[in-house]
């Protein structure tokens, strides 16, 4: 029953983040990127933590290590878009 619970929550997080970042204007999509970047950033962090203590519990180890990859591609595809966006700024030679 508690698997359960925790899927409706991470699929009702995946649409309420779907419909918040769909509607965010162009001019603050690099703001938004940037603080998105801090909370995986937190995100890989906490998930860290608990594979760390997870001990015996493979369903832990393994969810926790998806929550891992899934944030490190998140900050650094972040970093890349916001890069990119912003050498678009820089005045050419």
């Amino acid at each position: 029953m508690e698997l359960i619970i925790l899927l409706f929550i991470a699929v009702q997080a995946t649409f309420a983040g779907a419909e918040l970042i769909g509607k965010v204007p162009p001019q603050l999509h690099t703001p938004l990127m940037s603080g998105s970047n801090a909370i995986s950033g937190i995100a890989i962090v906490g998930a860290l933590l608990a594979v760390g203590e997870s001990g015996d519990n493979i369903m832990i180890t393994i969810v926790g290590t998806i929550a891992i990859i899934f944030a490190t591609i998140n900050v650094v595809g972040g970093y890349l878009v916001t890069d990119r966006m912003l050498k678009m700024f820089k005045k050419k030679k």
